[in-house]
């Protein structure tokens, strides 16, 4: 099964002198970087700016807070830098002009909620690990005032910044999930991966139901080995699923009675309610089905002969057996 892929957002404040150590490493003014050994310099050739700095960071935050009014003190932020990326499966066969169109997604969700003027470097690292960007911008709000507080805030801040970039990037790649825990998100949503993971275990459990259909002593022998081979990969993918299912256990209807009223509601939005609405509903609906497709595929298991799952299991144990033979050579 598919590895989970998380998009990648994170703040930090700068206040004084530590701003000319961010710029240093974001646009690579040193030769050699100790602290970071990640850093391939033969791959820096590769990085790219989507907003170019004008000048040094902290003297272009300073220009901007003084042509906006505001007073400063030692302690004030100046400079407040978003980290955006997304976990390296994400990236994972992605070539440059795709990793590209990544960034300037994000970029294009961070200028609707802070203005351009702001930015001071936009710039993205291909030369470690996992591609990803420092945007760096002078926290001034909308009406001239500086205040990363404001801005960035407390964690009920932070977690609206959260939504606000799942939200925005899952439009363009609907396998990316939302990179907080779920004590902080609540699990509400169902990434479109697991959905098609299920889809690969209703076609397992199609080819088991077929292999069972019509068993019988004449054949029991031959299906048994095929059957034994299928739930091979069967059974761990069910055994994933329903820990998967436990995990966004919240987002799904429990009872038969509330998937009638939420079909009930669904075809009374067809004639009435507005989309936004509908939708809602009908991921209800769409989660509760997959929560059916997994009891069925739990079920089927039930329906194989006794005789079929001894067969499966000396088979097993004989092949682990034999592998372990093997290792002790």
């Amino acid at each position: 099964m598919s590895q989970p892929q998380y998009a990648i957002m994170r703040f930090a404040k700068y206040k004084g002198p530590e701003i000319s150590n961010i710029e240093a490493h974001n646009e690579r003014t040193k030769e050699k970087y100790a602290s970071n050994p990640d850093i391939d310099r033969s791959r820096s050739k590769y990085n790219f700016h989507l907003i170019e700095p004008t000048g040094r960071y902290r003297a272009e935050a300073e220009n901007q807070i003084q042509a906006a009014g505001c007073r400063t003190r030692t302690d004030s932020v100046r400079v407040v830098e978003v980290l955006f990326t997304a976990t390296p499966e994400f990236f994972k066969g992605k070539k440059l002009p795709e990793v590209r169109r990544y960034f300037e997604e994000v970029l294009c969700f961070f200028e609707q909620y802070q203005s351009r003027e702001t930015i001071i470097s936009a710039v993205v690292h291909m030369d470690e690990k996992t591609p990803h960007m420092h945007l760096s911008f002078v926290p001034l709000t909308a009406d001239g005032r500086l205040s990363a507080k404001e801005i960035v805030g407390n964690k009920k801040k932070l977690t609206w910044w959260q939504d606000k970039f799942w939200e925005h990037v899952v439009q363009k790649y609907p396998d990316l999930e939302r990179g907080e825990s779920a004590s902080q998100t609540g699990r509400d949503h169902i990434p479109p991966r697991i959905f098609k993971e299920m889809t690969r275990l209703n076609k397992q459990r199609q080819k088991l139901e077929e292999l069972l259909t019509g068993i019988g002593p004449l054949n029991s022998k031959k299906r048994a080995a095929e059957i034994s081979k299928l739930l091979d990969g069967y059974i761990p993918a069910v055994e994933k699923m329903h820990t998967q299912l436990k995990k966004y256990n919240v987002a799904f209807t429990e009872t038969a009675t509330e998937n009638k009223q939420l079909k009930k509601k669904a075809a009374e939005l067809e004639q009435s309610l507005e989309a936004a609405t509908k939708t809602s509903v009908l991921k209800e609906l769409r989660d509760a089905q997959l929560r059916r497709d997994y009891k069925d595929a739990l079920t089927l298991l039930e329906r194989i002969p006794k005789e079929v799952i001894e067969f499966y299991q000396t088979s097993k144990y004989t092949r682990k057996d034999h592998e372990n033979r093997n290792e002790s050579r």
